[in-house]
């Protein structure tokens, strides 16, 4: 079953078309990488998935039903700059949300409920390796955590979207390869779809399962979109083993064998 449908979708923004006639599926459980030059549409689109915009035309459907025209928890979000409550401890950015799931009106939980919410907490910090931290605060943090206990913030209500606009992106190498094999094994262990934006070729094609390619047309004024099969979709390649080890894989670059002098 497909997680996402797209058809004959169009959308606008200030009288200009920036997606136009874009049909596409993405499948349940798989991991959908975006690229392209900057301005091409990759995070309208996301936008879109979010639901922070709507279609001017045609529709987008989430597991087959129409998809809300406003953000739900059953797509989860991780943005490239920290997204999580400053004045908040790491246990209570993880909680917030876990509240007012429960207590929806004033996010008042109170006894073996509360144990109940704080328990499953600190899981989602351990299962991104900070519940050590639960008790700091964002600014206390590195970046690599911060963007962490972002990604714990995002899988703490099970969504079946994650979405992610450049999650890496501020990362230093070192800590964007441990956040790559992070979201790689939440994915794989939760079963969740993804949909990631990126400007990091090789951490499309090392992660992805499906990768999307937005290219401005001149002809048309707007975005088409082409879709591929990324080659490493399995942890036995090259790129996946790359990645495990700590590092991804570089291209290899085409030597010019010098010819061998005969006597």
């Amino acid at each position: 079953m497909s997680a996402i449908d797209v058809q004959s979708l169009g959308v606008e923004v200030g009288n200009q078309w920036i997606l136009r006639g874009i049909n596409l599926t993405v499948e349940r459980g798989s991991f959908c990488a975006i690229t392209g030059p900057s301005g091409s549409g990759k995070s309208t689109f996301l936008r879109l998935l979010l639901g922070q915009l709507r279609p001017a035309e045609g529709r987008v459907l989430l597991e087959g039903a129409p998809m809300p025209d406003h953000p739900t928890p059953d797509r989860g979000v991780v943005f490239q700059n920290y997204s999580v409550f400053a004045h908040r401890t790491a246990l209570d950015n993880i909680l917030l949300g876990l509240k007012f799931k429960h207590a929806p009106r004033t996010g008042w939980v109170f006894g073996d409920a509360l144990r109940g919410l704080r328990d499953r907490a600190m899981r989602a910090l351990a299962d991104v390796g900070l519940e050590k931290a639960a008790q700091k605060y964002p600014h206390e943090l590195s970046g690599g955590m911060c963007q962490r206990l972002a990604i714990a913030q995002a899988m703490i209500a099970r969504p079946k979207l994650l979405l992610l606009d450049e999650p890496f992106g501020a990362l230093d190498p070192t800590n964007r390869t441990q956040l790559q094999l992070l979201v790689r094994d939440l994915w794989r262990n939760t079963g969740a779809t993804i949909v990631m934006v990126t400007h990091d070729e090789a951490e499309a094609q090392t992660l992805a399962t499906k990768l999307l390619r937005f290219e401005p047309c001149r002809e048309s004024g707007h975005t088409r979109i082409r879709i591929q099969t990324p080659p490493s979709v399995s942890i036995g390649t090259p790129a996946m083993r790359a990645l495990d080890r700590g590092t991804i894989a570089p291209k290899r670059r085409k030597q010019k064998r010098k010819a061998r002098n005969r006597r």
